[in-house]
């Protein structure tokens, strides 16, 4: 396992946004790329993806955003939407010095990268959009709308796995396990002093979401910004989160966006899967 170092980012309003810095293995000079994760989860979603990309010659940078995970939690609940996210992430990037990086963005993650292409022109040399699109799915959003900041405490990792699934089990109909939920659980829960289980964020971040204030209402202008940036999106196959029809526009108003589909796996797939994890291998290759 690659080796990671743990970092704080402190935003001008005081949160601290905590990211994970995976060093380059071999080969330097290579674009960075940084990952960000999806509504509810954390930059441990990208524990196994990582240290992949890494030993590809390439620092990896796994944020979580501010509410999630080792973040601070914010008391101003409206700052919890994705474009207050992107400005931590650049906060991030000044920090870093880093002036291009390829973005590797899970669901809001994707929506943030769009955000980043329009916000700081020319800084994406390359992006992977996962399960995500400038439209949502009103399927996959009742969905999430419906389970986010639910209650979340558990007796033992068992029954987060068990609860999680109830949740998830829509998009990984084939991952019948214990073993799989319970490392499910333990990317998107944590453990408490009193050795019960918790969710690993802000519930305060479902209001936002609840009051459909999921992202900005037309997400189109945003993923203008990724024309002419090498651009893989990856899709679970039965999504129900991002439909072909939008992702047949993406594909026509981008002109040369790849498509990666991930058999029997919904929204959102993990990117270790080989129906997604060779088609980003070779993405990464092709870039600088």
């Amino acid at each position: 396992m690659t080796p990671f170092s743990e970092h704080y980012f402190t935003a001008p309003d005081g949160v601290r946004t905590y990211y994970r810095r995976y060093p380059a293995q071999g080969e330097s000079g290579k674009t960075p790329v940084i990952c960000l994760h999806g509504l509810t989860r954390n930059s441990r979603d990208f524990e196994d993806l990582a240290p992949i990309i890494a030993e590809m010659g390439r620092t990896v940078v796994a944020v979580d955003v501010r509410g999630r995970g080792k973040s601070d939690y914010d008391t101003q609940i409206e700052n919890y939407n994705p474009a207050k996210y992107v400005e931590d992430v650049q906060g991030i990037l000044d920090e870093l010095g880093w002036e291009k990086v390829i973005s590797v963005g899970t669901s809001m993650g994707g929506l943030m990268t769009m955000i980043l292409s329009t916000s700081r022109p020319g800084l994406l040399t390359g992006a992977v959009i996962n399960d995500i699109g400038p439209e949502l799915d009103p399927v996959g959003l009742t969905r999430i709308q419906g389970y986010v900041g639910g209650a979340g405490r558990f007796a033992n990792w068992e029954e987060a796995g068990e609860a999680l699934r109830a949740i998830n089990g829509v998009a990984f109909p084939n991952e019948t396990g214990a073993a799989f939920w319970i490392a499910f659980a333990k990317r998107t829960c944590r453990s408490i002093d009193t050795g019960e289980i918790v969710l690993d964020y802000d519930a305060n971040i479902s209001k936002p979401v609840k009051d459909g204030d999921v992202a900005p209402p037309d997400l189109w202008p945003f993923f203008e910004g990724l024309k002419g940036t090498p651009l893989l999106l990856v899709r679970g196959a039965i999504s129900d989160l991002l439909a072909m029809e939008c992702v047949n526009e993406m594909s026509h108003r981008h002109g040369d966006m790849e498509l990666a589909q991930v058999p029997d796996v919904g929204h959102a797939p993990l990117l270790t899967e080989p129906a997604a994890l060779e088609p980003i291998k070779a993405f990464l290759t092709r870039l600088d």
